[in-house]
């Protein structure tokens, strides 16, 4: 029999006691949330609509607007007034996709939604990115794969399209323990490779190794204690790190949505690493903006991980 199926990247087994807000310190995102929560849907439309077809910023801005509890109702009422909004019809799908995981809504309903956004939208990656989503917790990984190449085709360096690619890919064979030639290793490497100089994608190694340790831990054959692991000191995972660090004092993103994303991936790392000194610039670079992953892995509450690595290396809690 199969292992039940892992919950959704970046959720951790235990719910964390604080609060993370996904946002990631995007005021424009922030301010029409808050107006999307009081049932004003026309400041989301200006937000999108001045987004446009930057395609990372989008699916950010989107996927954080869908968890929510009440943009499925609004997005169904936006639509219901605009029927040919693409915006509005992308936001109801990735908002019925949210709800399909937290266990709300039928997975077909949302695979529909999705559908019918795709045929309003056929030249945006957002609608695929709400499948990938879904498929990435229920689906085969022939399922995962082809939404992959629909959302790759039509932004070859969509960053949240391939770390939920990387964390899929990571608990293949789990039983194998630490095997440098895993194929999450040769996906990360060469999404990596084939990225722009300046892509944040030049982390991804990082993030297949923290996905990879994930899944180890969790079969058992990693300590759950990521510092009590070997998992971020060996030769290979150095020379990862190493590249990583040097990219990101080269090109430092800070104008990507979703950089603190990364930035947490490599503090992280540098951490595990026992590299001090460089990841208390990263948590510098940081500040509030911590995220849930990969602070959770295995099974540990985020924040209160977080704020242990921070105060070890900055020396305040």
């Amino acid at each position: 029999m199969s292992p039940p199926p892992p919950p959704p990247l970046g959720r951790g087994r235990k719910r964390a006691a604080h609060a993370f807000d996904s946002a990631l310190g995007d005021t424009e995102l922030i301010t029409a949330r808050a107006a999307l929560a009081q049932g004003r849907w026309t400041a989301v439309r200006g937000l999108l609509v001045a987004t446009g077809d930057d395609w990372d910023r989008r699916a950010h801005r989107v996927t954080v607007l869908a968890q929510e509890s009440s943009t499925q109702a609004w997005a169904r009422d936006w639509l219901l007034a605009e029927p040919e909004s693409a915006d509005a019809a992308v936001l109801l799908a990735v908002a019925s996709v949210q709800r399909a995981l937290n266990g709300k809504e039928k997975p077909e309903r949302a695979r529909k939604a999705c559908h019918s956004a795709v045929a309003l939208a056929p030249a945006d990656p957002t609608p695929w990115l709400g499948l990938l989503m879904l498929e990435r917790t229920l689906g085969s990984d022939e399922d995962v794969v082809r939404l992959f190449d629909e959302v790759r085709h039509r932004h070859p360096d969509h960053h949240h399209a391939h770390h939920l690619m990387t964390a899929r890919l990571a608990e293949r064979r789990p039983g194998v323990g630490q095997d440098p030639l895993h194929e999450v290793y040769d996906f990360a490497g060469w999404s990596a490779e084939q990225a722009p100089a300046d892509s944040p994608l030049a982390i991804l190694p990082v993030v297949a190794h923290a996905e990879r340790y994930r899944v180890l831990a969790a079969a058992g054959s990693e300590p759950a204690d990521p510092v009590a692991s070997g998992h971020w000191v060996g030769r290979r995972a150095r020379q990862v790190m190493k590249a990583a660090f040097d990219w990101w004092l080269e090109w430092e993103r800070d104008d990507h949505p979703r950089s603190n994303v990364d930035l947490n991936f490599l503090a992280h790392a540098k951490f595990c690493e026992g590299r001090g000194a460089e990841a208390a610039a990263l948590f510098h670079r940081i500040g509030p903006h911590a995220t849930p992953a990969p602070w959770a892995y295995p099974d540990r509450d985020p924040y209160t991980a977080f704020r242990a690595a921070r105060g070890s290396v900055l020396g305040a809690a």
